[in-house]
Formats: structure tokens, sequence, C-alpha cells
């Protein structure tokens, strides 16, 4: 785990239709009860999902692939916090509180993207994790990440 101020925001996407292409931005809006302002999923328990840019890098290295990490179609990729196994916690992002409500499962796009990505990416978390915003707030690409204490 990551100490306060080592870990960040590397970038930030917005999906901006089901199934279309996602966004990249240099900052953004969390609202709370919602979602990321503009995004097109709001509300329920998938209102961010976020990646771990480590997990990622691995599961593209094992199959042996350099791939943009949009490709995984995440809203925040982050480094330095690992996600596995944090379903309950809450993460600080910013100013702002993400409670992690589950994992975020590989689907076929992976595969789109890379023939046989979604297996790598399917132990340990590597896909990500998708959560509810419980304080909202800006965020901008290089802002701290950190679990609450």
């Amino acid at each position: 785990m990551a100490d306060k101020g080592e870990a960040q925001v590397e970038a930030i996407w917005l999906k901006m239709g089901r199934g279309g292409e996602m966004t990249g931005v240099s900052e953004t809006h969390l609202v709370e009860g919602l979602g990321i302002e503009g995004n097109t999923d709001q509300g329920g328990y998938r209102q961010v999902t976020l990646l771990d840019a480590d997990a990622w890098e691995v599961a593209t290295a094992e199959l042996g692939v350099e791939l943009d990490p949009a490709h995984r179609r995440a809203n925040l990729l982050i480094r330095g916090v690992n996600l596995a196994e944090t379903n309950g916690r809450v993460l600080r992002v910013a100013g702002c509180q993400i409670q992690i409500r589950g994992e975020t499962l590989p689907c076929a796009l992976m595969d789109a993207a890379a023939q046989g990505l979604k297996k790598p990416l399917t132990p340990e978390w590597r896909a990500g994790a998708y959560g509810m915003v419980i304080e909202g707030g800006p965020v901008t690409v290089g802002d701290s990440v950190y679990w609450d204490s």
C-alpha cells in the first residue's frame, strides 16, 4: 500500500456513449452519488471505474503487447495503489472519496483490443475496480491517491 502522496492519477477518461471511444481529459469533477460529470454511466454501484497502471503493464507484458490503457475503458488510471481485493475500502482521490464496490471483470472488448488480453487481466483484479462517489470534487491528472484509514 502506498503512503499518502506517493500514488497518483495518471490519466482520466470519459465514456461519451455505450460502446463508444473513451475521451481523455486532464481534469474532471466527481459528483457524490452519481459519478463523473459528463460520463455516460451515472448512479448505481459502478459510478467510477479505476485501473491500476502497474497491473495493466503486468497483464500486457504477459501477453507480449504494448497497448494504450485507454483500451481498458476505465475512467481513472492510477499508479501506486493496488486495487486487488479492496471491496468496501474507501479510496481518496484528491479531495474526493470513492468506495470500492467490486472488481471490474475483463470483457470480450479486451480480446478485441488485443487477442488473448482477457486472460492476463483476469487474476488479481488486474482489469480494475469500480466504485461509488461518496464525496465529490475536482480531480486532475497528477492528483494524489491513497486509501483512507
